[in-house]
């Protein structure tokens, strides 16, 4: 079932758009059919649950930290993560690189907008990224690598809110193209999109994908 759920998601998405399986809260068991079934990259938002999980699967799984990720947990999977898709703050992107210098690597990660009507939600806005880079000491970031952005729509039926917002999301993106990141060619990422409007992020610019209950079923 797994390997079905997941050739039918990959029949209706480019080839350029990259496929997160969500799989928290779920079994090692399953992970493994996925795994089993082709699939390399998977999201994971607790870090305890994604340190366990890191340590039985294959090493050759990419592990994305999905979830509002606390300062203070950054260490703990620093030495593997593949990308970090939440940074919502300065004080984190902070952490996250020296814990990458003391691990001799580089990670990457996503700055996270806050394009929800919820308050709940995290993320920068415009203004607060612009103070950000405007601090000399963003420029003496060096093992961390900034390579998109990402974003959480409202949780709504009402699909015109959920596309104006990953529009949102897209000028945000471009925004920074065109400016602080106008030479990195690395910075070509935009996280959007989950099982119930993947395919409206795609619509809007997504080239990553978290899918979750589309492939393991609803969560437990």
């Amino acid at each position: 079932m797994i390997k079905e759920n997941l050739e039918k998601i990959l029949s209706h998405i480019p080839v350029y758009v990259k496929l997160i399986a969500v799989s928290k809260t779920k079994p090692v068991e399953l992970l493994q059919q996925a795994y089993e079934a082709g699939q390399r990259d998977f999201g994971e938002n607790r870090v305890n649950e994604l340190v366990d999980k890191e340590a039985i699967l294959p090493k050759d799984i990419n592990w994305h930290m999905i979830g509002h990720l606390q300062t203070k947990k950054v260490k703990k999977i620093a030495a593997f993560v593949h990308l970090i898709h939440g940074v919502d703050s300065f004080k984190l992107l902070t952490e996250i690189n020296k814990q990458a210098e003391r691990n001799e690597r580089i990670i990457d990660v996503l700055l996270q907008f806050h394009i929800a009507q919820e308050s709940s939600k995290f993320g920068f806005d415009m203004k607060e990224i612009q103070e950000m880079v405007d601090d000399q000491t963003f420029f003496e970031l060096k093992n961390v690598r900034i390579i998109g952005v990402m974003g959480m729509a409202t949780f709504t039926d009402d699909e015109a809110i959920i596309r104006s917002e990953f529009q949102s999301l897209a000028d945000y993106f471009q925004d920074l193209k065109n400016g602080i990141f106008r030479q990195a060619d690395y910075f070509k990422e935009i996280s959007m999109g989950m099982s119930g409007d993947y395919l409206v992020a795609i619509d809007e610019g997504s080239t990553m994908v978290r899918v979750g209950s589309a492939i393991f079923g609803a969560r437990n």
